[in-house]
């Protein structure tokens, strides 16, 4: 079989996910998978040896500042000729499927050229009845329509009873433990904001990712790090807990590894309000609508989490995928929810927990 697989390059969990996906699917020998992302400018990639020739597109992208969604510079920025211009030109003849990740090019090229289309996205799990917060007329469109497939499979922290699959999280190499440096990932956030937050709490040991960061420098208690895949995965494995904004990947990979969060959502994201909700309600995380020193001391005196044991290997998923049974998504997601093992005390709220 052969499949394009389309990724949202704007955040990175997009692209942890299809790492994930990249590294599994080397192994076949039954499979030849080709790789588009868009959403990002070229440059701003990194890490991404494992997708080999990969593709680039301008796409669609979301213009943040100050740590909330910036709607009208986000409108500025589209370039819908050019997009129209990409989607007619992606040539999608030579291959039996799309795999789709909340990629606009890719889905909607196999609508137009009548490819099958499967969506394995955060974004598929906002279809069905789970728990939201913020969500407006407009981002139930933007769901529907932003990026469309035939077949939608969602990746949440729990099925609610739908067609929606745990996240796949990569064992982290060696043994994890909770040291006492506390990992910083605050992306949409300016740093001088950042900066504030962090200075006055001098007793503990922050070490902090930010695009903007060029060169690494430390200040007082403040490391400053440019992002870069091993190095982050390298503090993380060792964090006493983490700080960041209410991404999906990002949090997976503190719950496997049993990561105390503290997070502050990106305003005007309802994905990211949701995603704070949920797991709040789930008792797996402490949040702050705004950057506040007192919240961050506060949170630091909460005793560690314990880990949920997602699956980290999807040759499962790649089985069904080339199997062709695509209309049972249920029977998939069934069989990889057996791979999760949660914390007693999770199960117990699990069975309690009720969408929203």
């Amino acid at each position: 079989m052969k499949i394009l697989y389309g990724v949202q390059g704007t955040g990175n969990g997009h692209i942890t996910r299809a790492r994930v996906m990249a590294k599994a699917f080397a192994k076949r020998q039954d499979v030849q998978v080709d790789y588009l992302f868009s959403g990002r400018a070229e440059g701003k990639y990194f890490d991404m040896q494992v997708f080999g020739d990969y593709q680039c597109r301008r796409g669609l992208t979301f213009v943040h500042r100050h740590g909330a969604i910036d709607r009208w510079h986000t409108l500025r920025s589209a370039r819908p000729v050019e997009l129209m211009r990409d989607i007619r030109q992606l040539d999608l003849s030579t291959y039996d499927l799309v795999l789709n990740d909340f990629e606009p090019i890719s889905a909607w090229a196999a609508r137009k050229q009548q490819r099958p289309c499967i969506s394995i996205s955060h974004q598929a799990s906002f279809t069905h009845n789970v728990p939201k917060q913020g969500d407006s007329l407009a981002d139930r469109l933007l769901m529907k329509y932003f990026a469309p497939a035939d077949i939608h499979l969602g990746v949440h922290w729990y099925h609610f009873g739908h067609a929606i699959m745990p996240p796949f999280v990569e064992d982290e190499p060696g043994h994890s433990e909770n040291g006492k440096d506390v990992l910083v990932y605050l992306p949409f956030e300016d740093l001088q904001d950042i900066a504030a937050l962090l200075d006055p709490i001098s007793e503990v040991n922050f070490i902090c990712f930010h695009p903007d960061i060029e060169n690494e420098y430390q200040q007082g208690h403040i490391h400053w790090r440019r992002p870069c895949k091993d190095a982050f995965h390298q503090v993380l494995q060792q964090a006493a807990g983490v700080i960041a904004n209410g991404g999906f990947e990002l949090s997976s990979e503190c719950l496997k590894l049993g990561k105390k969060l503290l997070l502050k959502p990106l305003q005007g994201q309802f994905e990211q309000l949701s995603n704070v909700l949920t797991l709040e309600k789930l008792g797996l995380c402490q949040s702050m609508k705004v950057l506040d020193s007192e919240e961050v001391e506060n949170w630091l005196e909460m005793a560690p989490a314990e880990p949920i044991g997602f699956p980290g290997d999807p040759q499962l998923l790649i089985d069904w995928l080339l199997n062709g049974n695509w209309q049972d998504t249920h029977g998939i997601c069934r069989q990889l929810w057996q791979q999760v093992s949660f914390p007693e005390p999770l199960k117990r709220r699990l069975e309690n927990l009720t969408p929203a």
